[in-house]
């Protein structure tokens, strides 16, 4: 699966996307969510706070409980202000 990042979240992991191949246990945002935090000081830092952070399953908004299984991409981003 490949996942992307934005703004200031890419900006604290440091890179804007990667390739990852998470393991059987991981089956919903929330999996996935914790499952990066676990991988280094940058994803720990960008996700301390993973109920601000939005997420994308192949470019639909979805919401915590969502699968994430068999995906094809994961976006992360924080919330967005407009004006």
């Amino acid at each position: 699966m490949k996942l992307r990042y934005f703004a200031w979240v890419r900006e604290r992991i440091g890179i804007e996307e990667e390739d990852v191949a998470p393991p059987a246990e991981v089956a919903t945002v929330d999996d996935l969510l914790t499952w990066l935090q676990g991988r280094g000081p940058g994803y720990e830092y960008a996700l301390a706070e993973p109920k601000v952070i939005r997420v994308a399953v192949d470019q639909v908004h979805v919401g915590r409980q969502a699968p994430v299984r068999g995906a094809r991409e994961v976006a992360l981003f924080p919330p967005m202000t407009g004006g």
